[in-house]
């Protein structure tokens, strides 16, 4: 094998044949069998790949040699002779996962089977569509591919995951950097030398939620992400649902409200202008201008910025104005979702990002608009949960994702 890069490059359709080209699509079945079911018998792989017994351990057999698969040695059965067990070597291939957000940058390395290795996180960013943020970006991927112990040679693709409408199959970001005649992904593809794919952000942080979250066997989920932002992700039959240009999940800008608050889509009434992270913000520093009583007024009068974390913190701190604020939104979302769960029928509500972190604050008001909005029957079959990812959740969400497309899942 010339390379690991050239070995998963080679795709069904390519105009090369042969036994040497066949080898290598099953080499790439029997990696992709593993990553979804984990350690295997070669009868069990002969099985459920329909390939014959002297084929299918000639190519584990170099697949071993070559160090993507591991002997793990002998399996007890019930009788007979012990088979011999398979499994994906962790240190064979590696991928990349970045999130841009609209306020930091988290960039992951995963092995194959999707552990971090390493983690980097540079909160002093700010997501604007400008040159020198763009630069930034690619910037900070170089350098942390470069620095992050991994040898680069094995490191075969890179998932990038951002805030706002992208399309992963034209590879580009329809709010952000659309100047360029090149996609996104070109972009990043130039800059680090790996194939790239790009993607919205809270899909790729509701599919690390049913993959590594706190899913158990639900397969139709909504994942809910309150940031600064909101949107949704869709998982259905246990695949993310994208629509016809790769947009579903655009919640945030619903017209759910009758008021004169243009959203930053440039319409009124968008369900982010009165329940993101953004729209709190903005409500309690207008409440402090009038006067009202909080303890971040200390913060407003130093000129710091006041942010949803903090206003959060401030919650849980027994102030009563970030509460109100907290709770008010939280009913309203409620209601929103019960639209939601009407129409989707679905078994599981994640809700993740900032907003999660107030936990009953929200979770509480949340519930009980839901249930209030909601038809009786349909509440009842949908099960509510707080994510318990951290803020790697979406640069690991895309790093899984490019996984899964280089090695054909």
């Amino acid at each position: 094998m010339a390379s690991l890069k050239d070995f998963f490059n080679q795709h069904q359709d390519d105009a090369v044949k042969g036994i040497s080209h066949k080898n290598s699509l099953i080499k790439r079945n029997i990696i992709a069998f593993m990553a979804v079911n984990g350690q295997c018998t070669l009868a069990e792989l002969t099985k459920e790949l329909h390939i014959s017994i002297p084929t299918m351990t000639k190519l584990v057999a170099e697949l071993v040699a070559e160090k993507i698969v591991t002997d793990n040695g002998k399996v007890e059965t019930p009788g007979g002779r012990r088979p011999n067990i398979f499994g994906l070597a962790n240190s064979a291939i590696y991928f990349a996962g970045v999130e841009v957000s609209r306020d930091n940058l988290s960039l992951v390395i995963t092995d194959l089977k999707n552990n971090i290795i390493t983690h980097h996180a540079e909160p002093n960013f700010e997501l604007i569509d400008t040159p020198r943020a763009l630069e930034r970006i690619c910037s900070s991927m170089e350098k942390f591919i470069a620095t992050c112990g991994v040898d680069r040679s094995k490191i075969l693709g890179c998932g990038v995951c951002m805030a706002g409408r992208v399309n992963p199959n034209t590879g580009r970001s329809y709010k952000y950097f659309t100047s360029s005649e090149k996609s996104l992904c070109e972009i990043f593809e130039e800059r680090i030398g790996v194939k790239v794919l790009l993607e919205n952000d809270t899909r790729a942080r509701c599919y690390a939620e049913y993959f590594s979250g706190n899913v158990k066997d639900e397969k139709n989920i909504l994942y809910l992400h309150l940031g600064r932002g909101v949107a949704i992700g869709i998982i259905i039959d246990g695949k993310l649902y994208y629509g016809k240009s790769g947009f579903a999940g655009e919640f945030g800008h619903t017209p759910f409200f009758d008021n004169e608050i243009i959203c930053a889509c440039g319409k009124k009434g968008c369900l982010e202008t009165e329940v993101s992270g953004i729209a709190i913000e903005d409500k309690i520093v207008s409440l402090i201008k009038r006067g009202v009583n909080t303890i971040l007024r200390e913060k407003f009068e130093h000129g710091e910025p006041i942010h949803i974390d903090d206003i959060i913190a401030a919650a849980k701190n027994d102030d009563n104005l970030s509460i109100e604020l907290i709770e008010e939104a939280s009913e309203k979302i409620g209601k929103s979702i019960a639209f939601l769960i009407n129409i989707f029928n679905p078994e599981l509500v994640i809700v993740g990002g900032n907003m999660s972190r107030a936990g009953d604050y929200m979770m509480l008001p949340l519930k009980s608009a839901t249930n209030k909005y909601s038809l009786n029957l349909v509440y009842k079959d949908t099960k509510f949960r707080l994510s318990q990812m951290d803020e790697r959740a979406g640069a690991l969400g895309a790093a899984m994702l490019i996984r899964n497309k280089i090695i054909g899942l």
